[in-house]
């Protein structure tokens, strides 16, 4: 193209030229054509200069068609590098507002292009990107594959990646076995699968002979439920046990006040004990709420209560005129009937408005100071959870001797604390080829509940167990795209539709 003229305004860049090709080919035929049919001008926008919006006019030529076979009788010579058929926008602004779409999508793309000094509509950027082609699907040797929620527990797709380039192979709009296995089919070559132990994928199927390789921080994180399971089942060891001298000597309730009567104590007192009846048996909080059909904060207070006269006396009465002189009252109290009169004359004289019979009351029904304070709760069963399975290194310091009195108080959690400190060494040095069927037997024997259960499970999937604790290969690049397709999930408010968003994981 020759350039003939430039005009240059305040906010924008006009540049005229015309086409100075001898000839053309027909795009149908490719046979080159010299009869010229008319001509015309061609609009096209470019990448703005200087803050300037830049319009490219260029005089092009129809030409006739040489080949009389060819269905096209006239067609329009392209300026290389310029122009394309139908488009308005030079090829690098159309690459610019291609990047733009991927990078921020729709609506922000547009904002950020008219900062750019380029008219553009967030339709406009959408039609950019579903007209973009996929990539290729190179050759795979190791394969990753996991699932993400399209809407959250309802639909479900399915990500493949190239674990070695970590790049996104392709989107599948379910999770099911089916369109996984197709694809396998029409992409042979994979000689190892990355996954986590769901059963739904059609690996197996698919390929066959590629090695099953089971993630590693799936199986931490469900040998992670299966202790939590192991705690609740034991929780009546999480509760210290009470020094038997302070067994015999606590008193039923407040020193100075008579237990309760009533309908409310008695059923308090019947509640109190109910609670604490299935707390023996091994029950956890939520399963007691079940039972009973209890609210499970009802029954963490009735847990938590030594005595059943906890339930009524303990509650927080309100603030009386006598509070600000208790101090005082508390102070020079000596047990004398007249000195009760004289503290009742001296607190008057500072401000005190109430009768002589309050402070008497007062007096004689006052709490103890000597009264040991109330025993701290024992740890939750998800702290306790989180102290068997972290590394002994990261335990902080106030928590070991903690521990330490659970282990010694309960052999079933040792044993377990044993299971998974042999799970994670030999999930941290991937020795599983030698030591896996080894810890399954003494796991399964133990009969611990969660554990076992989670050891048992493990031989359904053995292989590609076994290869996740051993081979270096794991679901992290998997893992990681997961993580990027949430985030373009919230760029794009999910108001797009699965072609719009598997272009821009595929393209961004």
């Amino acid at each position: 193209m020759e350039v003939e003229q430039v005009e240059v305004t305040a906010d924008s860049i006009l540049i005229d030229g015309v086409s100075t090709a001898v000839g053309a080919a027909c795009p149908g035929c490719r046979v080159p054509a010299r009869r010229v049919h008319s001509r015309y001008v061609r609009r096209l926008a470019d990448v703005a200069v200087g803050g300037r919006r830049v319009l490219i006019r260029v005089r092009v030529r129809w030409f006739f068609c040489e080949d009389d076979s060819c269905e096209a009788r006239t067609f329009v010579e392209q300026v290389d590098g310029l122009t394309r058929r139908h488009a308005r926008r030079s090829p690098p602004l159309r690459r610019m507002l291609e990047a733009i779409s991927l990078a921020v999508c729709a609506r922000a793309g547009t904002r950020l292009a008219a900062k750019l000094g380029v008219a553009t509509s967030r339709s406009g950027l959408l039609r950019l990107i579903r007209a973009m082609p996929d990539p290729p699907v190179p050759a795979t040797r190791v394969l990753g594959v996991d699932d993400f929620a399209l809407k959250r527990g309802h639909v479900y797709g399915t990500v493949l990646i190239d674990c070695e380039t970590h790049q996104v192979n392709d989107v599948l709009e379910t999770r099911d076995a089916a369109p996984l296995t197709a694809w396998l089919d029409a992409h042979p070559g994979t000689e190892i699968i990355c996954r986590d132990r769901s059963s739904a994928y059609g690996a197996r199927t698919g390929a066959p002979d590629a090695i099953q390789v089971a993630d590693r921080f799936h199986l931490w994180q469900n040998l992670a439920t299966a202790v939590e399971r192991c705690v609740a089942g034991h929780k009546s060891c999480l509760r210290p046990d009470p020094p038997p001298a302070e067994a015999e000597t606590a008193p039923a309730g407040p020193p100075d006040e008579p237990d309760p009567t009533g309908r409310l104590a008695d059923r308090r007192r019947e509640h109190h004990a109910l609670v604490h009846d299935l707390l023996g048996q091994g029950m956890a909080i939520r399963q007691i709420a079940g039972h009973l059909g209890w609210g499970r904060h009802t029954v963490q207070r009735y847990a938590r209560a030594t005595t059943w006269q906890q339930m009524i006396v303990g509650r927080r009465r309100p603030a009386t005129s006598l509070d600000p002189y208790k101090a005082h009252l508390q102070a020079g109290y000596t047990g004398r009937h007249g000195n009760t009169q004289a503290l009742h004359r001296e607190i008057t004289a500072l401000g005190f408005t109430g009768s002589y019979s309050t402070v008497r009351d007062y007096l004689q029904r006052r709490p103890t100071p000597d009264l040991p304070p109330p025993a701290a709760p024992p740890p939750s069963v998800r702290r306790v959870t989180g102290w068997l399975c972290r590394h002994p290194d990261n335990q902080a310091t106030d928590d070991i001797p903690a521990l330490a009195d659970i282990l010694q108080r309960c052999p079933e959690l040792l044993t377990a604390h044993q299971l998974v400190r042999e799970f994670a060494t030999m999930l941290t040095h991937r020795t599983g080829n030698t030591t896996l069927t080894t810890w399954i037997a003494a796991a399964v024997a133990a009969g611990l509940p969660g554990i076992s259960t989670f050891a048992q499970h493990l031989t359904t999937d053995l292989d590609a167990v076994t290869a996740g604790l051993t081979l270096h290969w794991n679901s992290g690049p998997v893992e990681g795209n997961v993580n990027r397709i949430k985030m373009l999930k919230r760029q794009m408010y999910g108001r797009a539709s699965f072609d719009l968003l598997r272009k821009r994981i595929l393209l961004a």
